[in-house]
């Protein structure tokens, strides 16, 4: 029976993959994800996906899924946010625009390995101060790339979602399946 390893220590991923019942244990991995000088936005988070999943020592019949997301303005990455001003910053730039999230997954079954970049179009209200002063009091915007949790409060910040909303979340479920599946799992078979 094949085991499934998330090479993620995020708790979004981990809520996610939990929603749909199937069972994984987790392996955390230790990269550095400092974007190259000449990479696009996806080939950013398509490189740091390889690079997780390879990170991740398992066996041969475990199913090694491993993500990066990212917020794209304008062709700039919007990473995690150093601290409240520059998550303030970064929250300021999305108001009242579009942006892209991507997120890179990787599927690795022993030699095989898959992967794919999704993209989801997000377009943000207009934010007046108080609700910009607000929304980074809650300390939430800490340690999510482009300074929001959709899934949370930030949710509250969003007008429109085109795509997948698990992929803003951090993990396209869809594209999870896909690539188990390219790999010869069902993955909703796996799920107790």
């Amino acid at each position: 029976m094949t085991a499934v390893v998330l090479a993620s220590g995020s708790p979004r991923r981990h809520e996610l993959l939990t929603q749909i019942g199937v069972p994984f244990s987790v392996r955390v991995p230790d990269i550095d994800e400092t974007p190259t000088g000449d990479e696009t936005p996806t080939e950013y988070v398509r490189r740091l996906a390889f690079a997780k999943a390879a990170a991740v020592i398992a066996t041969a019949d475990e199913l090694v899924i491993a993500a990066d997301t990212t917020v794209e303005l304008g062709g700039e990455i919007l990473g995690k946010p150093l601290d409240a001003r520059d998550a303030a910053s970064m929250l300021r730039r999305l108001s009242a625009r579009t942006h892209k999230v991507h997120t890179g997954v990787a599927v690795r079954l022993g030699d095989l390995e898959v992967a794919e970049v999704c993209t989801t179009l997000v377009t943000f209200v207009d934010l007046d101060d108080v609700t910009l002063d607000w929304y980074v009091a809650t300390g939430e915007p800490m340690g999510k790339a482009g300074s929001y949790a959709l899934q949370g409060a930030g949710g509250a910040l969003v007008q429109l979602v085109r795509g997948s909303v698990s992929n803003v979340i951090g993990l396209p479920l869809h594209v999870v399946i896909e690539l188990a599946q390219r790999c010869g799992i069902d993955f909703l078979r796996l799920a107790g």
